[in-house]
């Protein structure tokens, strides 16, 4: 009996997970600009582009003690990812007291997408149109 408790009560709470999850994604890609599906798509994989590489640079600084550009964190198999998500390119700017990840949008506007997604060492987002 308390393992079958157990059991739905993980149930639940992954299905409460995945619900705030689901709706996080449908309101970030929305804050992004995104108005067509396929835009909000790619918005949501660009963000979450840039929340591995935020976590991959925490990780570097953790034991190197600084920020690494993004070939650093490819090639030290700190990330696994492509240097682009079409239209969008990646980049890491980095300083002493931190690092900017960049993803930039080539081509127009016509999709309606930010020209620029960054997250920062406080991985806080920010948007240029």
């Amino acid at each position: 009996m308390r393992g079958i408790f157990g059991f739905l009560s993980l149930v639940i709470v992954v299905g409460i997970g995945m619900y705030i999850y689901s709706q996080q994604a449908q309101s970030s890609s929305a804050a992004a600009g995104a108005n067509n599906p396929k835009a909000a798509i790619n918005i949501t994989g660009v963000r979450s582009d840039l929340i591995s590489i935020a976590s991959a640079e925490r990780r570097y600084y953790a034991t190197e003690g600084k920020y690494a550009s993004l070939d650093e964190l490819i090639s030290g198999n700190y990330i696994t990812m492509a240097r682009q998500r079409p239209p969008y390119s990646y980049e890491v700017q980095t300083g002493s007291s931190g690092f900017r990840a960049v993803a930039t949008r080539s081509g127009d506007a016509a999709s309606g997408t930010p020209a620029e997604l960054s997250v920062d060492e406080n991985m806080e987002f920010s948007q240029s149109q």
